[in-house]
């Protein structure tokens, strides 16, 4: 029997949105450029700002860490002055601090300012998965499918952005990420209608009330300990490769592509034919030796391995956005608020440890903590497997199934 295509021109595609979805992903794959945009010219910062590699990956920490707690603000804030709104103000936030990025004059400032984006960022990138999932056609797998693909793309495109404007001045990819945001505010305030908001309003305290849920709790916690790997890959490779702006875009871009193409391809028809848990656990452990060998190989091996990282964190990024969206009863903005809190702090703790290990030991050392985190994540996985079971059946059961045709 041949099952639907998620890309297929009929019903329940995903290519056949709204104006407002594609304005809503159009920005969100620019928002997403902006954590990848740094990673080919880290080199270049601390050369022009005259850092250490621990002071430069601040740069990471407080964008994500601002993030993290901010988590817990966009609920709070899109209930009550509504997600079209949430969403221009994380924009206007973005494209200010963004151009103040580019006139650092120290790495000080460029911390903070990273900070300031960060805030903005939450704000955006949290309101605009529930904006995309409410407004989508072709219900919420089809618009989880196309937040991944918009995740993906911004992915792949960051370092390659960075890399073009980098290779004249660190400072040019900021002023880039700024224009690039101006216009996504610009559709988005033309395109966007405001949605309803909530019938109850959303308190500070509510993400954290999900976490008491202990399938969103399990699949958070396996959460952190995945980001801690990816963001060691994203943050602290580039010290490693030790490449140029171009040279390094390359191999993030081909990472990205691979990061696209298996969120979006690949694990929707994994998890049809072997079960998202499985899926996720095999994809964790996968991802863990890959690290390991990046850390442990010789330079070409290491940048094959970074960029078959891609493929690993491609698959868990999407296993895990269902299931943070659907293992609890939790209206879905808290749940991912709650989700979202506790995973970027691994990502900010990520690219501020790595560099200290490798001062503290040696070079190998932290891909080999990296690989036990992600590790870590697929014995949670495995742990818990009862308390995510529920949920990842329904999803198997319920999802349009990214087959090749229909039945």
């Amino acid at each position: 029997m041949r099952q639907k295509d998620p890309f297929d021109e009929g019903a329940g595609s995903i290519l056949r949105q709204p104006r407002a979805v594609w304005a809503t992903a159009g920005a969100s794959v620019v928002a997403f450029m902006g954590i990848g945009l740094v990673d080919p010219i880290l080199p270049s910062i601390a050369q022009g700002l005259r850092a250490t590699p621990s002071e430069v990956s601040l740069l990471f920490t407080s964008y994500f860490l601002i993030t993290a707690v901010a988590m817990l603000l966009t609920g709070f804030v899109s209930s009550r002055i509504g997600g079209r709104r949430t969403l221009l103000a994380g924009l206007a936030l973005v494209i200010v601090f963004a151009a103040l990025s580019g006139t650092s004059d120290s790495v000080g400032e460029l911390v903070g300012f990273r900070a300031g984006w960060g805030l903005g960022n939450a704000l955006f990138v949290s309101t605009s998965l529930a904006v995309i999932v409410g407004a989508a056609a072709g219900g919420s797998a089809a618009a989880i499918l196309l937040y991944e693909s918009a995740l993906g793309l911004g992915m792949a495109c960051g370092p390659l952005v960075g890399a073009v404007l980098g290779d004249a001045s660190w400072r040019y990819p900021f002023f880039g990420t700024a224009a690039l945001m101006a216009v996504g505010f610009l559709c988005i305030a033309a395109f966007l209608r405001e949605q309803p908001k909530p019938a109850r309003r959303t308190s500070l305290l509510d993400p954290l009330r999900a976490l008491g849920h202990g399938g969103l709790a399990s699949a958070a916690a396996s959460a952190f300990f995945y980001n801690y790997a990816f963001f060691t890959v994203l943050a602290f490779t580039p010290f490693v490769l030790d490449m140029t702006p171009y040279r390094s875009g390359a191999v993030f871009f081909a990472w990205g592509v691979l990061l696209a193409v298996f969120s979006v391809l690949v694990a929707p028809r994994l998890q049809e034919r072997f079960g998202s848990l499985k899926v996720l656990g095999g994809s964790l452990v996968l991802l863990a030796a890959d690290v390991v060998v990046l850390g442990y190989g010789d330079h070409t091996t290491a940048i094959v391995c970074t960029v078959l990282s891609g493929a690993f964190i491609g698959v868990n990024n999407t296993v895990f956005t269902e299931l943070a969206l659907g293992v609890s009863d939790a209206p879905r903005p808290v749940a991912s608020a709650g989700y979202n809190f506790v995973r970027w702090f691994a990502a900010a703790a990520a690219p501020w440890l790595a560099p200290r290990i490798e001062e503290w030991s040696d070079i190998h050392t932290p891909f080999a903590v990296a690989g036990a985190a992600a590790a870590i994540g697929a014995g949670i996985v495995w742990a818990r497997r009862r308390s995510l079971t529920h949920e990842a059946e329904e999803h198997r059961a319920a999802r349009p199934r990214p087959a090749l045709a229909a039945d």
